[in-house]
């Protein structure tokens, strides 16, 4: 057995109804997720895209893909039929690609929005300024996009003040927009080293990895 069973139920335990696991899946091999799958779980969370499409050919077309990388532009059309939730769209040009993509498909793609809220600079996303600037209501014009939250990882460091701090402004963020844009239900952040915090702070929706599956992969 490679899954964790006892950390994988102490987890949604732990969530309850309220909190959506992402079990992040990325360099983990069909076996691995086959046997979560079969204890039930559904939400899966994959980092790169020739990756994700390999995976969804060969698992259950029940599983909900979530995909939690970088997303380039030029690859979201190998995604857009199929992928559930894109976490990590840092870019009014990306969310604009996306709609084209999903129009081409005939589906409507639901999306988050990245804010930057780590101290780090290798962390991608809009900052506060720029959402409150912005009229989401605009998205309304791209048919076969929907923007349901927000999505935020914070400094990767070991001084959780710090880290609850910035899952504190992200909440205070989405629910500023909340009140102008109805659609916003979605607040992902936390993942295997802070979920509990991210949790404390308002999150609905957590990405955990390692503590599930163990230690990635990283030859990948």
């Amino acid at each position: 057995m490679v899954v964790n069973e006892e950390a994988y139920r102490q987890i949604t335990g732990e969530l309850g109804n309220k909190v959506t696991l992402v079990a992040v899946s990325k360099t983990k091999p069909i076996e691995d997720i086959l046997e979560l799958y079969n204890f039930g779980h559904r939400d899966f969370g994959e980092n790169y895209v020739q990756e994700l499409v390999d995976k969804a050919g060969q698992l259950p077309k029940d599983i909900r893909w979530h995909f939690i990388g970088h997303l380039q532009s030029n690859k979201v059309k190998l995604i857009a039929s199929f992928v559930h939730l894109i976490h990590g769209v840092d870019s009014f040009k990306l969310l604009k690609e996306i709609n084209k993509q999903g129009e081409k498909q005939d589906r409507l793609i639901d999306c988050l929005l990245q804010v930057h809220i780590a101290k780090e600079e290798t962390k991608f996303g809009f900052d506060e300024q720029e959402l409150m600037n912005t009229n989401l209501d605009e998205s309304n014009d791209l048919k076969n996009v929907r923007v349901v939250g927000l999505m935020g990882m914070a400094s990767f460091i070991d001084d959780m003040n710090k880290v609850r701090v910035e899952f504190k402004n992200l909440k205070a963020i989405f629910d500023k927009l909340k009140t102008k844009n109805a659609e916003l239900k979605t607040l992902s952040m936390g993942m295997s080293s802070d979920y509990k915090v991210a949790i404390e702070e308002g999150s609905n929706m957590v990405r955990i990895g390692s503590l599930i599956f163990g230690e990635r992969n990283y030859q990948k």
